[in-house]
């Protein structure tokens, strides 16, 4: 099919067979490289034990441990079959109250975020960002565009807390900060949501904060309201007034359609008697870096003394944590220092 002459004539359906074509082709190269390398590192050990050679056979086992990780990120991977999880997604970062502390915070978030999107090849497209009042960051939203961006992002929705030595208080106390993480899958043409346009509130303005280098801020911004749900989109980043009204569009048909999502996972979670709350509201991991250092997930029991390595975007034992109790069910399961 992807050699039709015709497919070209639909760009949008075009694109996204083509996604679909690299993304099989990608698992099925993953599938035959983990083959081969198993094999090699086989023979090479019973090459090294032959010729009494522990040199060779250390460097092979650590090899299989390599490929052990890979086996075990790709059958995660297989855990991704929701109908939005192959999507983009976007990503919206929210300081709590406490002033500069939590906007301090929700910047560090934000860039945890992107670390670990870049790590993985997704591409990060800057939307909104409103600076904090000191530092740091009220409020950013992110879109990050690659094969299962919503599937992985969608575990880290919730509020995260910070312990740390505040660098904002001269008398070095003790600080905790909160800060939300809301995600929501980018809508493709195969999902049809409808909105009727007397139902939102379409507001002009100028973009707000002193300025970055991620968004516009000398154009006007579009606010849009869906005065049904309450729910509040904005997009400042083109210079284009009617390329923001067409990005926030997209903004608010993703957050509709979380809301379904999300409507939906409650109800069978419900009906299985084992609801999982993954909301705005529900504290999901913990962060403390004074007086000691451990991040520690609230949810799965996942824990790691690695908390710089965590904060630059090593979020995958994490991840994959919270898709296995979701997928297989069962509380919380003490795991320290996974690497």
């Amino acid at each position: 099919m992807a050699e039709d002459a015709g497919l070209w004539n639909d760009p949008q359906k075009a694109q996204r067979l083509m996604q679909e074509r690299t993304s099989l082709e990608d698992s099925l190269n993953a599938l035959e490289r983990v083959d081969r390398d198993l094999e090699d590192n086989i023979g090479m050990i019973e090459l090294g034990e032959a010729e009494k050679d522990q040199g060779v056979v250390a460097e092979a086992e650590d090899a299989l441990r390599n490929v052990q990780t890979e086996v075990g990120r790709r059958e995660m991977e297989a855990l991704l079959s929701g109908e939005a999880d192959s999507c983009d997604t976007y990503v919206e970062v929210h300081a709590g109250s406490g002033g500069t502390e939590s906007q301090d915070w929700a910047n560090i978030l934000l860039r945890m975020y992107t670390r670990w999107a870049e790590k993985h090849d997704f591409k990060v497209e800057y939307l909104e960002e409103t600076s904090g009042d000191e530092a740091g960051i009220k409020s950013a939203t992110i879109q990050v565009k690659g094969h299962n961006a919503y599937g992985w992002l969608k575990t880290e929705a919730g509020v995260h807390r910070l312990v740390r030595i505040s660098p904002f208080d001269s008398n070095a106390r003790r600080h905790t900060s909160f800060a939300g993480l809301t995600v929501y899958p980018v809508v493709d043409d195969r999902i049809v949501i409808d909105i009727n346009e007397a139902d939102v509130k379409v507001d002009t303005m100028r973009s707000q904060g002193a300025g970055g280098q991620h968004v516009n801020k000398t154009e006007s911004a579009i606010r849009l309201t869906h005065i049904p749900t309450g729910v509040v989109v904005m997009c400042q980043q083109d210079r284009s007034q009617h390329r923001n009204r067409a990005i926030a569009w997209d903004l608010l048909r993703a957050k509709l359609y979380q809301r379904e999502l999300k409507r939906r996972e409650e109800q069978a979670a419900a009906d299985q008697a084992a609801k999982t709350d993954i909301g705005f509201g529900h504290q999901i991991r913990s962060y403390v870096l004074q007086p000691y250092q451990m991040v520690k997930d609230l949810r799965t029991g996942v824990q790691t003394s690695d908390t710089s390595g965590v904060l630059d975007g090593d979020l995958d034992k994490f991840m994959e944590a919270t898709l296995a109790q979701r997928a297989f069910g069962g509380g919380p399961t003490q795991v320290e220092d996974v690497d």
